[in-house]
């Protein structure tokens, strides 16, 4: 089997949103943790998930392309460039660049920009990005501590990472349909601009801009597009389906929450599932000077059938004063190491199953396991599956879930999802 269609994601979470909202759509997904080495066991849609979002663009651009060489081998024509529906980039970010660099390696010379997942608050109107009723740059997104959103609009993000010219398509040329799309687009293209902003606001909008776009070589955006992509690949006959969700493997007893995300929804969440469950708060200054010997301990004396929770999650302005004594990177590499330590740890006392908060967080917990590849499995909110794997031979649960994603209790609705699947 030759691969369909090919997606490379800037992080784990995000890679699994985008799985998710494949697999929703009733196509076979393997989700494949980094590039991967061998052509075997391919499905027609391979999603790679890089850690590549705040790398400097070179590195960025460098793993991407090489994630495309490999899809373009395992016979991928469709790729797919996936990043966060809030755009965490800020104009030294790598968003445009390695969006540059595949349509170069491609031979493609135009794309579009649809991060809005209005199934999850984020949309864009007028180029302007929205989180719920706020801006991007007016949302708790401001506070970000590795890409602090201080602008809503794409285009002005875009345009100092990218060397070609930037347009938009608003709204009401998004309503007039498919086929106003498509001459929009001629148009900008006959303008020489390559990189094209598109305005949604609701979830019709997203099926009409992927009518109009879905025969592009390269498309770029958040998850919630690619959702109508099966469909009208199906309708054209280029495509099969449906496929059945993976379904949950014998699993040990036991469960474990790790939070390394900050962002607001997750603080709710943190909260929330502390009302009922025992906690181990790391914070980042005694990592430094103790090491993670004693959440170790705390982890190794806890029933096994419990609820816990071990987070860093915190308020931004306890983050900034550990940044500060730190530095930004030392400070998220202690609680990521840390973190990705305990997931071990919790593996091999018989925890089955893990649920990870944060894409940082995610992805130093993956590589830590050893996972190379995700089976998805149901979904718990918008974007977040359950996923199945092994790791040493072992069966896990583990569930990667973006910062903002998931309702306040979302920790205790993943666990009982499982338990009732």
């Amino acid at each position: 089997m030759s691969v369909f269609f090919g997606a490379i994601a800037d992080d784990f979470t995000g890679a699994t949103d985008l799985a998710a909202m494949l697999a929703r759509a009733g196509v076979a997904v393997n989700l494949r943790i980094g590039i991967p080495e061998a052509t075997d066991d391919l499905a027609p849609f391979e999603v790679i998930a890089l850690k590549s979002r705040t790398l400097p663009r070179e590195d960025a651009v460098n793993q991407a392309r090489a994630a495309f060489a490999w899809l373009r081998d395992a016979g991928a024509e469709r790729i797919f460039w996936k990043y966060c529906s809030t755009f965490d980039s800020t104009a030294q970010g790598n968003i445009g660049p390695v969006a540059e660099a595949l349509m170069t390696d491609m031979g493609v010379s135009q794309t579009v920009y649809c991060p809005a997942f209005p199934e999850n608050g984020r949309t864009v109107y007028n180029g302007y990005l929205h989180v719920g009723d706020q801006l991007l740059s007016e949302s708790p997104m401001k506070d970000h501590p590795l890409t602090p959103m201080r602008d809503a609009s794409l285009a002005r993000l875009l345009r100092p990472q990218v060397r070609r010219e930037v347009g938009a398509i608003h709204l009401p040329t998004i309503r007039a349909g498919a086929g106003a799309i498509e001459a929009a687009m001629m148009r900008l293209a006959e303008a020489n601009v390559a990189h094209v902003v598109l305005d949604a606001i609701a979830s019709e909008d997203l099926d009409t801009i992927a009518a109009a776009v879905h025969d592009l070589p390269l498309l770029t955006g958040g998850s919630a597009i690619a959702q109508s992509l099966p469909e009208l690949y199906a309708q054209a006959g280029a495509l099969s389906r449906p496929a059945a969700p993976a379904t949950p493997p014998s699993l040990s007893a036991g469960s474990v929450v790790l939070s390394g995300s900050c962002s607001a929804m997750t603080r709710v969440q943190v909260g929330a599932y502390l009302d009922h469950a025992k906690g181990f708060r790391l914070d980042p200054l005694e990592l430094a000077s103790e090491g993670v010997l004693l959440a170790r301990r705390w982890l190794a004396a806890q029933d096994i059938n419990a609820p816990k929770i071990i987070y860093a999650t915190a308020e931004p302005a306890t983050v900034a004063a550990a940044q500060e004594k730190l530095g930004v990177a030392r400070a998220g590499v202690l609680v990521e190491d840390a973190l990705a330590q305990l997931a071990l740890d919790a593996r091999n006392l018989g925890v089955g199953r893990i649920v990870v908060a944060g894409g940082e967080t995610s992805g130093a917990v993956t590589r830590k396991l050893e996972i190379d590849r995700l089976a998805i499995g149901p979904e718990i909110a918008p974007g977040v599956p359950w996923t199945f794997c092994k790791s040493d031979d072992k069966d896990l649960a583990i569930t990667l879930k973006s910062g903002n994603f998931g309702s306040p209790n979302f920790f205790a609705e993943a666990l009982a999802l499982l338990e009732n699947a």
